[in-house]
């Protein structure tokens, strides 16, 4: 397996991607729409849930002689080679952040002890195992998919078309038997049955009955609906399946499950697969996790809006004109705080950044901002005061009542492993809710 690791946002010279030049040649100026298209699971769905990813945005974008990459992480291959793009806060050999950010807001079991043996391949294809349950819940929150299929029969009771070809060659000569096919409204279908076959699948796995362990109503739902499973029917659901994407609006959730299904199926029969034009991976909306990971922090003492999911939709003038979407307002509502969730360094925080947060604030009556970031450079919080006054008079002095915290929470470096990653980012925790929360206290 060649394969090439790179960060997120990150300028790479084109030299560098010589030995997985297949996989830039699948993914290269193309959108994440085009690509989900491919097959490429990327997660959250974009148009549903994610604020930061649009559908037109590139995961590698071609600028004279580098490619740049964009606000994903995950992996991308084609055949026997592997494109790894991982969080640009992460240092050293492994992703731990990304991996603290995937147990944290997806609650994932640590994928990395699932097998303790598995090599780098086979951990990230456990990413997709692991994101089953999630998805078979939210979809069968509508119920079992049924649909319309054509079942054949050969029996002394036709109900439906009669098949004459069929029927001379399996009933000659005549006994009393029609060869005759029906149309039925069922559940065991060509969806079910490829939901049953990953079921299958996954408990073939000796963490499967982990990963399951959730949606064990869901399952055996599952497998009452299809009493004509069967495992060497496996190649033929996944080609029906991949022939048959759901369209429909309402199922938009199932549509979703089967494209992880067939992911995960093909997968595991590929092993990745030996061609050099069929792309796979999956990817994740790290400003999408981010921004949970800290609602997960804060939930407590700030109200959370999200613009994706209509909830918590707030107005900037009367008669529900502006439309806003703070990302969290304090639920202090004499000392309140606006906080706004920023994937990226201190640096890069700036201009347009400021004026969303600061409309914020004057819309919310609050005298306090905050720009919540992940941390690599153990750099202390940086508070900007608001000026009052202007250059043309020569009275430009800062006031004392307003003011913007870049707080940033220090992502560790230089652990021995996930275990002493996980510790000292719990201490990191406690410290960084200190910063914001001796303000909401007072």
């Amino acid at each position: 397996m060649k394969q090439l690791k790179m960060k997120d946002n990150q300028y790479r010279s084109k030299s560098e991607f010589g030995e997985v030049q297949a996989v830039v040649n699948c993914i290269v100026d193309k959108t994440l729409e085009q690509m989900e298209r491919k097959g490429i699971f990327v997660f959250p769905e974009l148009i549903k849930n994610s604020e930061d990813l649009t559908k037109d945005q590139m995961i590698l974008q071609s600028f004279n002689d580098m490619y740049i990459s964009g606000n994903v992480i995950g992996f991308l291959g084609v055949g026997k080679q592997q494109i790894v793009i991982e969080s640009r806060f992460s240092k050293g050999e492994n992703d731990y952040f990304c991996q603290y950010l995937l147990e944290k807001v997806l609650n994932f079991p640590n994928y990395i002890n699932l097998e303790t043996n598995a090599n780098q391949n086979d951990k990230l294809f456990n990413l997709l195992l692991i994101l089953f349950p999630r998805y078979l819940q939210e979809a069968m929150r509508k119920g079992i998919f049924r649909s319309y299929i054509c079942k054949q029969y050969n029996d002394n009771n036709a109900r439906g078309i009669i098949n004459v070809d069929r029927h001379i060659r399996e009933n000659t000569p005549f006994v009393g038997n029609v060869a005759y096919s029906q149309r039925e409204y069922t559940y065991d279908n060509y969806l079910v049955e490829l939901i049953r076959h990953t079921v299958e699948f996954i408990k073939s796995k000796s963490f499967g009955r982990t990963i399951l362990n959730s949606v064990k109503e869901e399952v055996q739902q599952v497998v009452k609906a299809t009493p004509n499973y069967r495992v060497g029917d496996r190649g033929k659901i996944i080609n029906e399946n991949r022939k048959r994407t759901i369209r429909h609006a309402y199922y938009h959730e199932y549509r979703a499950l089967q494209q992880l299904c067939i992911l995960i199926l093909r997968n595991e029969k590929h092993q990745y697969g030996n061609g050099t034009s069929n792309v796979y991976g999956i990817l994740f909306d790290a400003a999408w996790l981010w921004e949970e990971y800290m609602n997960m922090l804060l939930h407590d003492e700030f109200y959370h809006p999200q613009n994706k999911v209509r909830d918590g939709a707030q107005y900037l003038f009367e008669h529900k004109n502006g439309l806003i979407y703070p990302d969290f307002i304090g639920k202090n509502n004499e000392y309140r705080i606006i906080a706004d969730a920023k994937y990226k360094p201190t640096n890069n925080i700036k201009n347009k950044d400021y004026l969303q947060v600061l409309a914020y604030m004057f819309r919310f009556d609050a005298k306090q901002g905050y720009y919540l970031y992940p941390e690599v450079d153990d750099m202390d919080a940086i508070q900007l005061r608001m000026n009052r006054g202007m250059t043309y008079e020569k009275n430009v002095t800062p006031r004392d009542d307003i003011f913007i915290v870049k707080c940033g929470l220090q992502i560790p470096e230089n652990v021995k492993d996930y275990t002493d990653f996980v510790e000292k980012m719990k201490q990191n925790e406690d410290a960084f809710k200190k910063k914001i929360f001796k303000n909401l206290l007072r």
